[in-house]
């Protein structure tokens, strides 16, 4: 399972959260502690808002431990919203295509989870993206496709209820391709003025998810960065975070199921 911090306030350096801490980021690419495996060394992306609606990204497939570049990136890069990923691989290969943070126009979007029997769902998957969306895909993860799904159901318009809805669409077709569902979904994503994150898992185990206060701002992250733990909030399994001017928001999450009649195409029930 991968390892991921995001942060929204006043413009912090990226490495407060990516190289710094005592469990930053990069720690947590080769001894995470909270995570199925301890060494999250398939890649790694970062993705940061500036003065341009669209984010920068950096991201390569060596481990996040060994890239000399991002430690000078991180220490030179300030920005009051950003996006920090390392990865595991449970699916797709280790190439730079695959590797999270995923941008597309305004927003970018990084997760931590899987879908099971995603093969036998992708397809099905795929051909309910219009061709702009379907022609945006690059890689091979299900976290890709999760994300432009996401931007097909409207997170544009309404970020947490896209996200419900196309956790519901995969959840129902596995049922009616597979017979069996088990979806496991911790995610951050941003239009660049709001952050948002998810967790929530179909059989109660989703991967960890905590909120801390840093500076004048607050960060997400999959495990926390320090041994200080009363400063640090774990969010629970099923729920949506919105971290805005006003502060940490979090509500209940719940997938949002859909007729299978209205949402699978010919193409997915040929599938």
């Amino acid at each position: 399972m991968c390892r991921w911090a995001a942060y929204r306030g006043d413009h912090l350096y990226l490495e407060e959260l990516v190289s710094s801490p005592a469990h930053s980021l990069i720690e947590q690419s080769h001894c995470a502690t909270r995570a199925k495996t301890a060494t999250n060394g398939d890649g790694f992306g970062i993705a940061w808002y500036g003065d341009r609606p669209e984010p920068g990204r950096y991201r390569d497939i060596l481990p996040a431990w060994s890239d000399c570049n991002l430690k000078s990136l991180a220490r030179q890069i300030r920005s009051p919203l950003f996006l920090a990923h390392v990865r595991a691989a449970t699916g797709g290969g280790t190439r730079r295509d695959n590797c999270h943070p995923f941008v597309f126009e305004n927003w970018s979007f990084q997760h931590n989870g899987q879908i099971s029997n995603f093969d036998r769902l992708r397809r099905s998957m795929e051909a309910m993206l219009d061709d702009r969306l379907f022609h945006a895909r690059s890689g091979t993860t299900d976290s890709e496709l999760l994300f432009l799904l996401a931007m097909q159901f409207g997170m544009a318009a309404n970020p947490i209820a896209a996200v419900a809805e196309t956790i519901g669409f995969v959840e129902g077709l596995s049922l009616h391709l597979t017979g069996s569902v088990l979806v496991r979904f911790t995610a951050a994503f941003s239009d660049g003025k709001s952050l948002y994150a998810i967790r929530y898992a179909t059989d109660r185990k989703a991967p960890t998810l905590y909120a801390s206060p840093v500076g004048s701002g607050y960060c997400l992250v999959s495990e926390p960065l320090n041994d200080d733990i009363d400063a640090w909030r774990e969010i629970p399994d099923g729920s949506a975070v919105l971290i805005d001017d006003t502060g940490v928001h979090v509500t209940p999450f719940q997938p949002q199921q859909r007729a299978t009649d209205e949402t699978l195409t010919p193409a997915a029930i040929s599938a």
